[in-house]
Order: structure tokens, then sequence, then C-alpha cells
């Protein structure tokens, strides 16, 4: 016959308040009895009450099993076959996949006083099946509860820049903070993933102004540089021709060639005074 464990619940340190206790007991008379008289009927309705008591479980599942309340020795049984008393044993199944919920939408106020709307997706499995059962009363729905709780209190130590450009920062102290909490329920939380954010149409206005205003500033400003770059390069360019007549001339008819060869039009320019200057001067003289 095989010892019991104690399924007195004692309290922990930590914040999930209790905890099984897997120390063995001794059986009680009235245990025995009902043990006896167990596998005695096992023996009378053999063998169809055999085929009923032997149980199935999968590759990626565990059971749990009481017998009189109480846990059975040896932990969660699983993958494969088990085998259960009739009367005196119940097993709960408990799934090792991981699984993904989604966190409904939560309004929360930012730090800086803004109130937005984000969702997530969390991703979670089921490490110790012994805890996931006897340790809370449903681990599924207590983790969705307490994600959706742990989404609000993140998003009010954060401001709104904050929010919107450090998404996986906030998933990853989400993570932290529900893997902690969930750890005495033999709860894995593997991934937490902020989905979107939610600004109020105002905000979303107003944001945008700014963002264009900001635009148009700096637009202005690239310009003006521009322009004062271009400005510096003329200055030069006119300093090193002033230098040079001859220089300054060709340029002159390089415009006058780049203008005629644009439009089909007649250019009347006058001649140069460099050339008119020693027939004046020979004038004067006469």
């Amino acid at each position: 016959m095989e010892s019991e464990v104690d399924m007195r619940e004692v309290i922990v340190d930590r914040a999930s308040g209790y905890k099984p206790s897997r120390d063995p007991e001794p059986l009680g008379c009235i245990e025995v009895l009902a043990t006896a008289f167990s596998i005695l009927l096992l023996i009378l309705t053999f063998p169809v009450a055999i085929f009923m008591s032997y149980k199935v479980v999968q590759e990626y599942e565990r059971a749990v099993i009481f017998r009189l309340g109480r846990l059975r020795k040896g932990g969660a049984r699983g993958p494969g076959i088990f085998f259960v008393l009739p009367c005196i044993d119940t097993y709960c199944k408990v799934d090792l996949r991981t699984v993904s919920f989604d966190v409904p939408p939560q309004e929360a106020l930012t730090r800086d006083s803004v109130t937005v709307t984000v969702d997530a997706v969390v991703y979670y499995r089921v490490n110790d099946p012994l805890n996931a059962i006897v340790s809370v009363n449903n681990y599924s729905h207590s983790t969705r509860l307490l994600a959706a709780t742990t989404l609000r209190n993140v998003l009010g130590t954060r401001n709104l820049s904050e929010i919107l450009s450090e998404r996986e920062a906030i998933a990853h102290t989400m993570q932290s903070a529900l893997d902690e909490a969930t750890d005495p329920w033999g709860v894995k939380v593997e991934r937490v993933e902020i989905k979107d954010v939610r600004l109020p149409v105002q905000l979303q206005r107003a944001m945008a102004a700014e963002a264009e205003a900001a635009r148009e500033a700096r637009a202005k400003v690239i310009a003006a540089e521009g322009e004062m770059k271009a400005s510096r390069a003329l200055k030069e360019a006119s300093d090193v021709m002033s230098e040079s007549p001859a220089a300054l001339q060709l340029r002159y008819l390089q415009t006058l060639n780049t203008i005629s060869a644009e439009k089909n039009s007649t250019i009347i320019f006058p001649l140069p005074m460099d050339i008119v200057t020693p027939f004046l001067t020979n004038l004067k003289k006469s």
C-alpha cells in the first residue's frame, strides 16, 4: 500500500499565499478501510473494473492524482498509462504546452496624465503540474486577470513617449512581474508582446500638428543653411573672377551661350570696354 502525502496548506512568505505540504503522513483507520474496500471491489468486478482503472495521458499532459483528497506519492503521472483505484481516486489532467491569450484592451493613465488604451499577448506554460492544481483554484483564469492588472500598473509608471517608443522594454518588465507572481502557481510566463497603443483622437491630431510644424521648421532651417552656403560659394567665385578680367569675360560669354541655347532668340550685347578703351585714348590725344 502506498503511503500518502498530506494536503494541508501552509502559509509561505511569497505572495502566492499557500503551498502544498509534501511530507508523508500515516494513513488513518478509515482511509485503510476505504482503500481495502476499493481493492476488494476491483477484484470482485474483475476484469471489467481493471479496464476502467487504467488511464492514459498524452506526451504533453500530466495527471495529478488524489486519493481520498490527498496527493498520491510520486508526483504527477505521465506520459503513458497510470492506474487509479475506483471510488477513492480522482485525477486532474494538466496541459504542459505553451498557451497564448490576448489581454483585453486596458485603459490606463500614464505618468504624464495621458489616457491610453493598450492591449497585449501573453505566452505561458505549466512547469509544475502539482502547484498548478493545488496552489491556485484556476491557474489559467488567474494568470489572465493578473496579466490585465500588471499591464495597467506598468503603463502607470511610464510617460506617453516611453510607451510609444519602448514597447519591448515595457513587455520585458511585464513578463518579469508576471513570471515572479505566477511562479508559486507552477506557471512560467515565456513571452509578452504589446500589440497596439491607441490614443484619443484629439491627442492624435495635436501630435500630428506638432510633427508637421517640426518638419516645416526643419525644412526652413535646411533651406536657410543651403542659401548661406551658396552665397559663400558665390562670393568666393566672384573674388576669384575679379582678379582676372579675362576670366570674368569668359564667364560672361558662357552665360550668353547658355541663354541662347535654351531659346531661339537674338541677343544684343555691348562690345567689351577693354577693347574700345585704346581707341578712345587715341581719339583724346588727337
